[in-house]
C-alpha cells in the first residue's frame, strides 16, 4: 500500500473498533504523540495496543471521516472529522489533522493535532460554561 492507502485504512479501522486491527496498521517501536492538552503519548505498539480498549469504550460510535490527505513521500497529514459519543451518551464532533510517517507500509510515527477545549465544551456543561461557550 502507498502511504496515502495506509495512512486511510488505519483511521477506517476504528470503524472496526477491534484493537487487533487497529494496532495491525502500525510499527513495533510506534510513536503516538498527541499536541491535545487530553491527549496521551505512547511508545511501542504493545504499549498502544494495550491502551486501545479503553480508548475505544470511552467513545463509542467512534469514526474518523477524512477530509482531506495530503502526501509528501512517506509522510501523510490527515485532516479529520471525528465523531462519537462520549462515556457512550454525550455525541461530540471535532476537527483535526493527524500527521503520519509510513514506512514499510505501517505507521511509524503518529502525531495528532485537535482541540481539547472544543471538545471538553461539547461533552461537560461546567467545561462549556468555564469556556464561555453556553
Amino acid at each position: 500500500m502507498n502511504p496515502a492507502d495506509v495512512a486511510r485504512s488505519y483511521l477506517a479501522s476504528f470503524d472496526t473498533r477491534d484493537p487487533d486491527h487497529i494496532a495491525s496498521h502500525v510499527t513495533d517501536e510506534f510513536r503516538n504523540r498527541h499536541t491535545s492538552a487530553l491527549g496521551s503519548d505512547c511508545d511501542g505498539k504493545a504499549t498502544y495496543r494495550e491502551r486501545l480498549p479503553d480508548f475505544l469504550a470511552s467513545m463509542p460510535g467512534l469514526h474518523y471521516e477524512v477530509e482531506q490527505l495530503i502526501t509528501e513521500g512517506d509522510h501523510v497529514a490527515a485532516f479529520y472529522t471525528m465523531s462519537g459519543r462520549w462515556q457512550g451518551e454525550t455525541p461530540f464532533t471535532v476537527r483535526g489533522i493527524q500527521r503520519f510517517h509510513i514506512l514499510n507500509g505501517q505507521i511509524a510515527e503518529r502525531t495528532d493535532y485537535w482541540d481539547s477545549a472544543g471538545f471538553l465544551a461539547q461533552v461537560d456543561p461546567k467545561a462549556a460554561a468555564a469556556l464561555g461557550v453556553v
